[in-house]
Parts: C-alpha cells; structure tokens; sequence
C-alpha cells in the first residue's frame, strides 16, 4: 500500500470531514490524532482512499452490504432512469419497480408458498425487524387480547439499531448505557458448538442449544409468545452457523406453540452463503423474512419484510377490529430507487451466476482459513458458510480463553496496512470480541481469497502472542 502526497484539496476534505461529520462506531478521541478513512472510488472489489490507497475489501463496505461489487453501471443507470421518471411517492400508492421487485423476491423464497407472500418496503434493516414486531404485536389484539406478543431471540444474534431492536439483540456491549429496554422481549441460547452453552459435544449431544427454545417460550407462557426472531448464520456475533438439525426442531416447537418464525436475512440474504437467502440451507419454512444490506447492494437504501400470505390475510378479517390493515407506514419505503437497484442486483446475479461461485469460492476460503489453523494455535475455530467466514483466536486451544479484543484489533490493522480489509466482532461482548469476519464480495476470485488469507497468515506470523 503506497500513499501519494496528500494535495491542499484533500487535506482541506478531512479538515472539513473531523469538523462536521459524527462517524460510525468511532471513538471521539480518535479523531483528534488520527485522519478519519474517507473512501473515495471503489471498482470490483477494490476501494480507494482519499489519500490514494487501495485496498482489497474483504468486508463487501465495512457492513456486508455490496454483494455484487464496486461501479456496478447497470445498478447506477436503473437508479438514475428511475429516479428521472419518478423518485418516490408514499407507499401507500404502489410504483413500478416496487411491484416488479416484490414479485421477483418472492419467487426466490417458495418456502412461503411459490411466489406468494406480501413485501412491506422500508429503507434499513433496523426498520424491518421493528416492522415484524409490530406487526406480531397487532396480531396480538386481533387475535386476542394482546398477550400474545412476546418476542424470543438469540443469544449473540443481532437484529439492529433502534431500541426495540436492541432489545431483541443477545450483544451485551452493544447494549449498554441504552436501558431501560422495551419490554416483551426474553432470550435464549446460542448455537455455537465451539462454545456450547451446555457443555456438550456435537454428535453426542441432543441439540439442547435448539431445544432450549421450547424452555424459554414456557418460561414466559406460550399464551404470550407470538415469534421467535433468528439470524440464520449468527452475524455480528461470531458468524456461527447451526447444525442441520437446529432449524427443524425450531420449526416443530414454533408450530407446537403457534409462534410465528421469524427469519433476519438482513446479512445473509441475496446469495452472501451460496443460497438466496441462508435458511434455505437447512429446510424450514419461515413465517417472516427481513432483509436489507445485499438486496440492492448497498447502491440504494432499501430493505424489506416479507410475510407469507397466511399472516397478510389476518390484518384483513371482518372480526379484527376498526382497522382491517397494518397501521404503520415508512417515508423512505416509498423511494423508488430502492426496489429499481434491488432488481439490477438480483439480475447481475443471476446473470453472472454468482451464487455457483460463492458456492466454489466458498470453499476455498474454507480451505485456506483451515490452513491457518492448522498453522497457528491462535486459531482456535473457522466456521461459516459460502463467502461468509469467522476465524475465532484464543489465547490457548485447549482451554479456549479467548484472545483479548486488542490483538484481534492488531490483525486487522496489520491487514489494513498490506492493502486488505477485514471485519472483526467489534465491542459486541464482554469476552468474546475475538472473532475475525470476512465476507468478500460475491464476485471474488480465488487471488482475491488468496490475498485475503494470505494478509491474515502475514499479520498472525508478524504479531505472534
């Protein structure tokens, strides 16, 4: 990585950058010695800074969202002649590209039932998960009383921003100083085999980690529990894939106790594991989907809940009160250039057949992070699926004490400084902020692998323990 010299025009934009703009999940004193990243072009996989350093993105933008890579014209001409024949009216009314895409979504989930089903637009995943929520809670009245409105989550899943959200997010650190939190809104345990919550072994165990679903939905009154919310690969929080057995059982005690299933795609969805979406690697059918990030690629803001028509059909009864529709709208749920980009994302997939080599490029990511474990005993665990990896680091294999947060910090930086980025768990949990995260593009090729891998080899050789 080489910086050219930094011209008066540049130096005058970071200037102008510390001055007025509030960063990301930056430390306030950081900016007072260090230049913020101002991230000026990006082509394929590769950005380049202000400072004219470039760099290999093996984050898809910092935040998992641009799937199908950087200067995508097809994406960036269907916004712009969108957006000169109408940018936006409230969703209440319908438009063009939001109908065409819903219809094409749809057909990329038959597990809701073959192109059926209703897409809810709005603009973050936040704003998705929130939508979900609310809709379980008006189903609670219309239905009853409105007891039934209790929503479980996961421990170390992640589900967004806003505070409902936050309440339904097993992340301890992300958490604080954010209380009191919204009621209705109770935990359970995650599904990391490495580190399993009952201290068992996969095998040999009787998948207590999915079972315990069915403890937490007793513990707070099956009258009262109306979904359970789950990533289907655990994002932020380690990126933990379960077994295949996990979803089935879920399935069977959400249907024994009549609570909705709610799958958060916001990360996983549109071909980041080697699937459309990654419940479809494990053989359940969803009640609720929400997505956002990939599904325009991060070329326009958009995200979306998908409900099959069986929970649409319920905000329509003759008995549901004054209603007889959901009471919620989204101002940005009507932009059009959302759904126009979304439909150009889908079709550059399709086009290209992305999904086969995230399938291909997937598993020599695999292979290559297995090579490093076998290499460094700092390693403790790779898991993931498609072109979505973790790489957990520990301070010793046998007791698994996991790697303080400082040196997983050390390695990324070290990637940085060789021209690559990569993701870590970042102050999610009091122990666990020791897992590196990579989720290149869907476009990688194996150099782009190699040259990810081979930075971490570089950075755990260079910074050893």
């Amino acid at each position: 990585m080489n910086t050219i010299d930094i011209s008066a025009e540049t130096t005058d934009i970071i200037r102008t950058d510390r001055a007025n703009v509030w960063h990301h999940l930056t430390p306030h004193n950081n900016l007072k010695t260090t230049d913020p990243l101002i991230i000026k072009s990006g082509i394929g996989m590769r950005v380049t800074d202000i400072k004219g350093n470039e760099y290999l993105d093996a984050t898809s933008g910092g935040v998992w969202s641009v799937n199908v890579g950087y200067g995508r014209e097809k994406i960036a001409n269907a916004v712009r002649d969108q957006l000169m024949e109408m940018c936006y009216f409230a969703n209440s009314a319908g438009s063009i590209p939001g109908a065409l895409f819903a219809e094409k979504l749809l057909t990329k989930i038959p597990e809701m039932g073959a192109g059926k089903g209703k897409v809810y637009y709005s603009n973050s995943g936040s704003e998705a998960n929130e939508k979900a929520y609310k809709m379980v809670r008006q189903l609670a009245h219309i239905n009853g009383d409105g007891r039934k409105h209790k929503v479980i989550f996961r421990d170390r899943d992640y589900h967004g921003t806003t505070i409902a959200a936050l309440s339904s997010s097993g992340h301890s650190q992300r958490k604080e100083q954010y209380g009191p939190f919204t009621p209705g809104f109770s935990e359970f345990s995650h599904c990391c085999c490495y580190r399993c919550p009952f201290g068992k072994t996969y095998g040999s165990c009787d998948i207590e980690c999915a079972k315990d679903l069915e403890t937490a939905i007793l513990r707070e009154g099956p009258d009262t529990v109306g979904s359970v919310v789950l990533e289907p690969i655990t994002a932020g929080g380690g990126v933990i894939p379960p077994v295949p057995e996990y979803f089935p059982i879920i399935q069977e005690i959400c249907k024994k106790y009549d609570v909705l299933l709610h799958i958060d795609e916001v990360v996983c969805g549109l071909g980041r594991t080697g699937k459309w979406f990654g419940f479809q690697h494990y053989g359940v059918s969803p009640d609720m989907v929400t997505m956002a990030k990939g599904l325009a690629s991060g070329y326009a803001a958009i995200s979306c809940t998908i409900t099959t028509d069986a929970v649409f059909d319920q905000f329509a009864l003759e008995d549901s009160g004054e209603l007889g529709y959901f009471r919620d709208i989204s101002t940005f749920g009507g932009c059009t250039a959302g759904p126009a980009a979304g439909l150009a994302n889908v079709a550059i997939i399709e086009e290209e057949n992305l999904l086969d080599n995230v399938v291909q490029m997937g598993n020599h990511l695999d292979q290559r992070l297995l090579e490093l474990k076998d290499k460094y005993t700092v390693v403790g665990d790779v898991r993931g699926k498609g072109l979505f990896a973790g790489v957990e680091l520990v301070q010793d294999r046998q007791s698994k004490q996991p790697i303080h947060e400082s040196y997983a910090m050390k390695i990324v930086t070290h990637c940085m400084q060789q021209g690559v980025l990569i993701g870590r768990t970042n102050r999610s949990f009091q122990d666990f902020n020791n897992t590196l995260c990579l989720s290149p593009a869907l476009i990688a090729t194996r150099r782009d692998i190699d040259d990810i891998v081979d930075a971490i080899d570089n950075a755990l050789a260079t910074n050893s323990l």
